[in-house]
């Protein structure tokens, strides 16, 4: 429950501090282009967003004869979770990660690499897509579109608004340009980072909530557990390279052009602290 709220909360935090950067610029006319901008682009996005990342990786779909293990496992975990069976994908890469994707339960998709499927064995395999499953079954994929959606459209007004203001938005006499452009000029810089913090935030408290799920349904918090450990592990050494608008799905954070900026940019929360959730205990005590 603690989970739902904190999304609640950041959404509707997202959604005010996108309001409020279109009436500063545009009062209540600006206000309301700034909802209509981000209705009509959840709106793309609560329909699309699915067949977009599935294009973007490339991901291929599988038969039960290609693919039978996948097939089994996911037909045992889906009537548990009481959600119809998804549509399987393998993504053409070795670097081992998965998620999940789709709108709602009735139009989801799992994709999972082909590097994963080498990595785990059966149990470990089935925490993984209990996992998933649960991101399908909590409606995090929505949640997570909306999310990106309206952290997209702030940051897109708060570049319209700088470019703005370098071409004739400083008019007005010079203490009018000392306050108020000041004050735009900070609030244009830091509203986009907000926005991706918040965004952020609401992606990781959803990844402790769908690890709990999949370790619930499978009754195997250590497989899980397991899982990630090696999943860690292997993607450090073999990398997946990922736009920042479709990393947060993955089960594991994937490379961002190269970059990383510790915890606070962070799409996932530290392995070592899920583990630490699953089994109660630090990761060098899993043994």
């Amino acid at each position: 429950m603690g989970n739902t709220f904190k999304t609640a909360f950041l959404l509707t935090a997202l959604t005010l501090l996108l309001m409020f950067i279109g009436q500063y610029f545009g009062g209540q006319n600006g206000m309301i282009l700034a909802l209509i901008f981000a209705a009509v682009m959840n709106f793309v996005s609560y329909f699309y967003s699915d067949k977009i990342a599935l294009a973007v990786y490339r991901a291929q779909p599988v038969t039960r004869e290609q693919l039978p293990r996948l097939y089994e496992i996911m037909e045992r975990l889906a009537p548990k979770m009481g959600i119809p069976m998804p549509k399987l994908y393998v993504i053409p890469t070795e670097s081992p990660n998965a998620f999940a994707t789709g709108r709602n339960p009735q139009h989801a998709s799992v994709a999972v690499t082909h590097g994963i499927l080498n990595l785990l064995n059966d149990e470990e395999m089935e925490g993984v897509l209990a996992h998933e499953l649960g991101h399908v079954r909590n409606r995090d994929i929505l949640i997570s579109s909306v999310t990106a959606t309206i952290a997209g459209a702030i940051t897109m007004l708060a570049s319209m608004g700088r470019w703005a203001m370098i071409f004739g938005g400083f008019g007005g006499d010079r203490e009018d340009r000392r306050g108020g452009g000041i004050g735009a000029l900070i609030m244009l810089i830091l509203a986009p980072i907000a926005a991706s913090l918040i965004q952020l935030a609401v992606s990781r408290s959803r990844e402790y909530q769908a690890d709990a799920t999949g370790a619930h349904l499978t009754g195997n918090p250590y497989a899980l557990a397991s899982a990630l450990q090696k999943l860690d592990a292997y993607s450090r050494r073999l990398p997946m390279q990922a736009s920042p608008s479709t990393a947060h799905l993955f089960i594991i954070q994937p490379q961002l052009l190269g970059i990383n900026f510790g915890n606070l940019f962070s799409t996932h929360p530290p392995i070592a602290k899920r583990i630490e959730r699953l089994t109660g205990r630090p990761p060098e005590l899993m043994q």
